[in-house]
């Protein structure tokens, strides 16, 4: 960027299709001093990058306002957000533990963690900024992010057309003579803000979008007497658009809903006292008290304390980890069970949800909008098939003595053929089956582009932690050393008993499975980082990590030796000691999924390349890749798992992005494609461009064979429509066909792209085996 270009950002109310973005970005282009355009539908934003023309800021509003879009400016960034780090600690047992370390308020075992420190400096969050709105001319100047639906403009058009079509319907039985001039005045009651919008649209640039499609189907079916079709073509129009904003206001809320996860008031520390203040006015080097239970409100670093924090909300990661002075803390996170005192190291705007949030609706921008295929086509069908019926109208009777009402006649005929109806209804139709078809089996999709997309997928990459895995840690290995297995099982759960700790429920639910008798522990205690002992059946027994059972009594080879293979499996180990030695060991690691592996496979058989993107430790990571036969990268915070799906697409691969945290949603953006892991928060769900709501992997291949089906079948539709409209285009100027005949080529197409499409109901996407 030159020392003259400057960067500008925008918050634009009202849109809600690529349509929308394509419109935006072709009309702001045009302007002289503009250099690059970049447009989110679903984040709502609008970055222009351009020359310092003070007198410029006012014409991109114009601009944008003219095509009937409310615009906000935004505050700037200025300086690009560093790249965070990760620091991984070793762990007192000798191996490092990330998400993994098994530390708890009852049966601390000593696993350390892997502390992610994070540079906060020059992150900058856009939020909407307090300008006044620069207005829209007609009904299109609010967005769906404005209450209800059918508060808004759009929502009140489309119920003024539905009651004025629903109307005409009953008075034209009553009055069958004026039948035609009734339908024509309800269309109108629609027709006249799409027919504005298409125009304005037309002043600046776009001269043939979806809006001057259906201005142009709607005129011609009522100059050739079809004008109850008219209307209801129009209506149906009106409620695709109104659907179209709602999901893009949802999506859009669901991405700022992540700033609620910090909280908004704080106890700020003041000479000796505490107070409660709004969390956005901590200003960094303030010191802040957080209890047991709260979520953290800023950034910090711990200044006294111990505590596990849940930090899922940040890392996706299931287990807490345990953090005590100098480690680092996420605005978000929650605070296991004791009070911490932290020294706030970011403002409001720039903690790490923030930076998540801004990452996203830049990612989202960085897109190029996916422009329909109606309105890439109608490039050159739409103008060709009114040049060639103006030709037909016209150059008969001038030039070759013809008759101007037999020429007018196929004019008009010809309009009526190039009525896109059966185009438009071909491709929604065909998305709508298969919508239906894939939601039956788990499978959501967000509209025809993921369709299109997600069918030509080469790379696919996967979180860990809830998507590869169960989520869950559980026992794999019980290992009798002095006493059967069934009896380590028996004191490891009676000394857990009452912790709600992933770790220890993973003990205790394999109690249950087993269906061990679990007896009562008598003085249990907590040993800070070591783990937790107690007397159960008249035994002192004591549960810890090996380092912690090592200063008690002494391992032998060949125990050490079991250990650390258990170790290189990434499973965390914890000792049992009873009777003065070893008693037995607990192995305990997140296991994959039942399907997992068969639907890896799957993808690699399709020639589709599969990696895994985690937070979690690298020796854990390796262990589960190693497993499954996948591709690792770990240690990984959001901005790197968004910087590799990155690579991954300028390398030529056309990435899905899996996951199922806030942690992934920066990835999920980024990525050509994001599927939301079934059990991920909603906004993974909502970021993401599709989901698999049972979680299984395999469902992954099954996504891409339906979308794979559903473009063959867009395909056979167009094939289907373009070819019937081409046979009567050449039969009504050869004077075989007339009007009727034209009226069925456009009504016959549609019937039969419609049945085509509803084949996809009945196709059964393949099951892969777990």
């Amino acid at each position: 960027m030159t020392s003259t270009t400057q960067q500008s950002r925008y918050r634009v109310e009202g849109m809600d299709c690529a349509s929308c973005a394509t419109k935006i970005d072709t009309a702001v282009r045009r302007l002289q001093g503009v250099e690059d355009v970049s447009v989110s539908v679903t984040a709502g934003t609008m970055t222009v990058r351009h020359q310092g023309d003070p007198d410029l800021l006012p014409s991109i509003a114009k601009r944008v306002s003219g095509l009937g879009y409310k615009v906000f400016p935004l505050p700037q960034s200025t300086v690009p957000a560093p790249k965070a780090a990760a620091d991984d600690h070793a762990c007192g047992c000798g191996h490092d533990h990330d998400h993994t370390g098994h530390d708890h308020d009852r049966g601390d075992h000593g696993h350390g963690t892997a502390s992610h420190k994070h540079d906060h400096a020059g992150h900058s969050h856009a939020s909407e900024g307090g300008e006044a709105a620069v207005a829209g001319l007609h009904g299109h100047d609010r967005g769906p992010t404005a209450g209800p639906w059918w508060k808004s403009a759009k929502g009140r058009l489309t119920i003024a057309t539905g009651v004025a079509v629903a109307a005409a319907w009953g008075i034209g039985k009553l009055v069958p003579a004026l039948d035609a001039w009734i339908f024509t005045a309800a269309m109108l009651v629609g027709l006249l803000p799409i027919a504005r919008r298409a125009f304005m649209a037309a002043r600046v640039g776009t001269p043939f979008s979806i809006e001057m499609l259906m201005t142009i189907a709607a005129i011609g079916a009522v100059i050739i007497g079809a004008s109850e079709e008219a209307a209801a073509v129009v209506f149906l129009f009106l409620i695709g658009e109104l659907l179209e904003g709602v999901a893009a206001g949802k999506a859009r809320a669901s991405i700022q809903s992540l700033t609620r996860l910090v909280p908004k008031t704080a106890q700020l520390e003041e000479n000796g006292k505490t107070r409660e203040v709004e969390a956005e006015s901590l200003a960094i080097g303030a010191v802040i008290l957080v209890r047991p239970g709260d979520r953290i409100p800023a950034d910090g670093v711990i200044l006294s304390g111990e505590s596990a924090i849940d930090e899922a909300p940040v890392t996706g990661e299931s287990t807490p980890v345990r953090k005590s002075a100098d480690a680092t803390v996420f605005a978000g996170t929650v605070n296991g069970d004791a009070a911490l005192r932290i020294r706030v190291t970011a403002a409001a705007s720039d903690n790490t949800i923030a930076r998540i949030v801004k990452l996203v609706e830049e990612a989202q921008e960085s897109k190029a909008p996916t422009e329909r295929f109606i309105d890439r086509f109608s490039r050159y069908y739409t103008p060709g098939v009114v040049v060639v019926g103006a030709l037909v109208a016209i150059v008969p009777p001038l030039f070759l003595g013809g008759g101007w009402g037999e020429w007018v006649y196929k004019g008009l005929a010809i309009l009526l053929i190039g009525c896109p109806c059966a185009l438009v209804i071909s491709t929604p139709a065909a998305i709508a089956a298969s919508l239906s078809s894939g939601a039956r089996r788990g499978l959501l999709l967000k509209g025809g582009a993921v369709l299109e997309n997600i069918g030509k997928v080469t790379a696919v990459a996967f979180d860990k932690t809830g998507t590869l895995t169960e989520g869950k840690p559980k026992v794999t290995d019980i290992v009798g050393l002095g006493m059967s297995d069934t009896e380590v099982l028996r004191l490891a759960a009676a000394l857990e008993t009452g912790s709600s700790h992933p770790l220890a429920r993973a003990i205790l639910d394999r109690a249950v499975a087993a269906g061990t008798d679990v007896p009562q522990v008598i003085d249990a205690k907590a040993i800070g980082g070591k783990g937790v002992s107690g007397t159960v059946d008249g035994l002192d027994v004591f549960l810890g990590s090996p380092q912690a059972a090592a200063d008690k009594v002494s391992l032998t080879s060949e125990q050490s030796a079991r250990i650390a293979a258990l170790n290189d499996e990434g499973k965390t180990v914890s000792i049992l000691v009873a009777k003065g030695g070893a008693a037995g060991l607990l192995a305990i690691r997140d296991e994959p999924r039942a399907d997992t592996a068969a639907g890896l496979k799957a993808l690699a058989d399709a020639g589709i390349k599969t990696i895994m993107l985690t937070g979690d430790n690298q020796r854990t990571a390796e262990a589960i890749g190693k497993t499954l036969d996948i591709e690792v990268r770990a240690q990984l915070l959001p901005e790197d798992k968004q910087r590799i799906v990155g690579d991954l697409k300028r390398q030529g691969f056309r990435v899905a992005k899996v996951g199922d945290g806030i942690n992934d949603a920066p990835a999920l953006a980024a990525a050509d494609v994001g599927i939301a892991m079934g059990g991920g928060t909603d906004v993974a769900l909502e970021t993401a461009d599709a989901a698999v709501l049972h979680g299984r992997v395999g469902d992954v291949i099954e996504m891409i064979d339906l979308s794979r089906r559903t473009m063959s079948n867009i395909g056979q539709n167009i094939t289907i429509a373009l070819g019937l409209k081409g046979l009567f285009l050449v039969t009504t100027i050869i004077g075989i066909t007339g009007l009727w005949p034209a009226i069925l080529a456009d009504t016959g197409a549609t019937v039969l792209v419609t049945m085509n499409a509803l084949r996809l109901l009945a196709v059964r996407p393949r099951r892969v085996a777990a």
